[in-house]
């Protein structure tokens, strides 16, 4: 009896294991081919003046989706959107480079493939904005490939190239590999023509024509080992190109990207409807999607908890009216902007419509465009559509991608425009309601109210502690800059949530010295809340446009919150950048400042150089360094 059954039990086990080498043997395998800081400027996009042979024969072989978003304009936020299937505007991880622990329940995709029989690697950037649970990888590092997975074994396979990366447009390139002639590119509408903005725009095209090199081995490697047929394959730009106004901006130009998506002949029920050889699609794709796209084309439902849809596979959740952009911290400057397109129209939101757009981020100015394109500014010599970037923001903007691609004539004051504009505010606020966005809080106040229990996304789905609603009402009302909010702002800073205080008081510094002139009695209390975020805002309302006994209150109360040592790091770039806000007026701070430390040991090593940077930047600007 105890020999039958050992016999069946063995039998079993042997059908079982059977059963589950003949399913991976079903699985096709899956390539990822991505490149860093490009959008679509490839030949087979119809950029004429591109130069990207394989990648031109690759979308021969599959489909080009004509817009798809990284729906984040930098690279940690986009591969953070990536790895989980969840906007980081849901789990308080949209600030760039910084640490976010994730709910117990999420997986990172590569869990999910790995425990359906995958080997998977990468190679090898990472870069995630969440702190990774162990078992995501096989291998991730510059040696990992699928070349090192088990017989028979599918895989997925990521080659990440970094040669097309902002940093690699402002250095020397070998002669042989220069091009393209400067004299000869476009340049977009925002930038002016000079000889330093053409010469980085035609070595980004040479990058990108050296990282269309590097795709071409990846599809060599696949196809002498036979496994072309076998393999479906994607190639994306992980956001919009590196040159200034397109990296760190949600507009289309920091948001499109090409995609490119092979499915092999073998595998066509895996196809969408619209997926044809050699052809393009229309439909609207963005990043948050991949994810559960992978997880359709292995044929698993994509978890609930996953804020997206699958355009391939068994899964397929078809066509959708919208894709989503979002803009938080960028390096050491805060600032938040929402975006939404139909694929025709881009619509934005301003949260801090106070901040200009090209906010100095000591990294972006390193480019040589950057550093010429505010000098001459700074000189006078740009035109309007050329000087918007140094600009305070509006609070909405609405482009026409098909008459204005450069997205340089705002069209939402157009009475013309006003349904469309409507259409796509609404659709930015539901998506917020949908997905619980937390970005509303004040960066270090997602921990705060997160505690060492919990996590910002589960802080962002309980009511109890976090009122979406009302705070997005607030901060909806500040970032309008109407004048006929004051009275509800200046009443809203006495409200029992810290969120809506920190947004009543940024509402009056966005309408500057008419809501100081009408709050100042509640932005002098706001001096002495208990939340940090709060004291920011009231007394950089208060020091930027109050009068002097105003600077004399407020000034205390942003030095002692700047030093990093004492107030940790959210709080620490709060302050040194409204100080930096300041201008002269921050004179009387410089002797302190030039005395505060630069580094302490509670910063995540991902933000180390931070608020160095601030204070740096503002030392120069008083001439105090």
């Amino acid at each position: 009896m105890n020999r039958h059954f050992l016999a069946l039990a063995v039998l079993f086990g042997c059908l079982k294991a059977c059963s589950s080498m003949a399913s991976a043997a079903d699985l096709p395998n899956i390539l990822w081919i991505t490149s860093e800081d490009n959008g679509p400027h490839l030949g087979c996009y119809g950029d004429e003046y591109a130069v990207t042979p394989h990648l031109d024969g690759l979308a021969k072989r599959g489909v080009i989706y004509d817009r798809c978003w990284s729906n984040a304009p930098v690279c940690a936020p986009a591969r953070t959107t990536i790895i989980t299937g969840v906007y980081p505007t849901a789990t308080g991880a949209e600030h760039m480079r910084s640490n976010v622990r994730m709910p117990g329940f999420m997986k990172m995709y590569p869990q999910f493939l790995r425990e359906a029989g995958y080997y998977c690697t990468n190679n090898s950037k990472e870069d995630y904005n969440l702190l990774k649970p162990e078992g995501v990888w096989d291998d991730s590092s510059n040696k990992a490939h699928w070349k090192n997975r088990k017989s028979g074994q599918p895989f997925f396979a990521i080659f990440n190239h970094t040669i097309s990366h902002e940093s690699q447009i402002r250095n020397n390139i070998p002669a042989k590999n220069v091009i393209h002639d400067p004299a000869k590119v476009r340049i977009p509408a925002y930038h002016p023509d000079t000889p330093e903005v053409r010469k980085d725009w035609a070595q980004y095209y040479d990058r990108l024509t050296m990282m269309d090199d590097l795709v071409g081995k990846n599809l060599r490697d696949l196809e002498e080992a036979g496994l072309a047929d076998d393999t479906i394959i994607f190639y994306y730009g992980d956001h919009g190109s590196g040159m200034p106004r397109s990296k760190r901006w949600p507009y289309n130009s920091g948001l499109q990207v090409p995609l490119i998506v092979v499915i092999p002949e073998k595998y066509k029920h895996l196809r969408p409807d619209e997926y044809q050889t050699g052809g393009r699609s229309g439909r609207l794709v963005s990043f948050v999607d991949l994810a559960p796209t992978l997880l359709s084309l292995i044929g698993q439902q994509p978890p609930e908890w996953m804020q997206c849809f699958a355009f391939a596979g068994k899964h397929d959740a078809g066509s959708q009216p919208f894709i989503y952009g979002y803009r938080g911290r960028m390096d050491e400057r805060y600032d938040m902007v929402r975006s939404v397109t139909d694929g025709r129209y881009v619509y934005l939101r301003q949260y801090m419509p106070h901040k200009v757009y090209g906010q100095y981020i000591a990294y972006m100015f390193q480019t040589p465009t950057t550093r010429k394109w505010k000098e001459l500014f700074d000189a006078g010599q740009l035109n309007v559509a050329q000087s918007l970037f140094w600009s305070r923001k509006p609070s909405e903007e609405l482009y026409d991608l098909q008459s204005d691609p450069d997205e340089v004539s705002n069209l939402a004051s157009s009475a013309e425009h006003l349904a469309i504009l409507k259409k796509l505010r609404t659709a930015q606020e539901s998506l917020a309601v949908r997905i619980r966005d937390v970005g509303f809080l004040p960066e270090g106040e997602l921990h705060s109210r997160a505690g060492d229990s919990s996590t910002p996304y589960e802080v962002g789905h309980d009511a109890s502690k976090y009122d979406l609603k009302r705070i997005m009402e607030v901060a909806g009302n500040a970032a309008s800059g109407d004048t006929a909010a004051i009275g509800a702002l200046t009443k809203d800073l006495s409200d029992s949530d810290s969120a809506v205080r920190y947004w009543a008081a940024t509402g009056l510094l966005i309408r500057q010295a008419a809501g100081v002139k009408a709050g100042r009695a509640e932005l002098r209390a706001a001096l002495k809340d208990d939340s940090p975020y709060v004291r920011v805002a009231a007394a950089q309302s208060l020091a930027q446009f109050g009068n002097a006994d105003d600077v004399k209150l407020a000034l205390p109360v942003l030095a002692k919150l700047a030093p990093v040592d004492k107030n940790g790091v959210y709080v620490s770039m709060s302050a040194l950048g409204a100080i930096d806000e300041l201008d002269d007026r921050a004179a009387p701070l410089a002797g302190q400042l030039n005395a505060f430390p630069t580094n302490d040991p509670s910063i995540p090593n991902r933000m180390g150089a931070y608020v160095a940077n601030l204070l740096k930047k503002t030392l120069q600007d008083l001439n105090a360094e």
